[in-house]
């Protein structure tokens, strides 16, 4: 079983890609596929930590961060979609225009 290093360097890595998604890009989509991967590199912390602690708290805690980012991605992909046939564009940088 590899040590819980491993597994801690692999949720670092995940999640500075995911802030380096965030801080360099404008389009919409894939800042949203960032914020996901930094998520999921979070559970994976939370996974990692209650199975070598032996608690199932962490295993039900991450299942209910799972569930939040399922519903995270249905909100998050049609505000985009309703956003991109409003403008026909999904650059960031332009949604200051949506204000009425």
């Amino acid at each position: 079983m590899p040590p819980l290093s491993h597994y801690l360097i692999l949720a670092a890595g995940l999640f500075a890609i995911g802030v380096v998604g965030v801080v360099t890009r404008r389009n919409a989509l894939v800042i949203f596929m960032s914020v996901e991967l930094m998520l999921n590199a979070v559970n994976l912390t939370f996974l990692a930590f209650g199975h070598f602690r032996r608690h199932i708290d962490a295993q039900v805690f991450g299942f209910l961060v799972m569930a939040l980012a399922a519903a995270e991605v249905a909100i998050g992909l049609a505000i985009i979609v309703t956003v991109f046939r409003g403008r026909a564009s999904l650059q960031v940088d332009e949604a200051d225009q949506l204000r009425g």
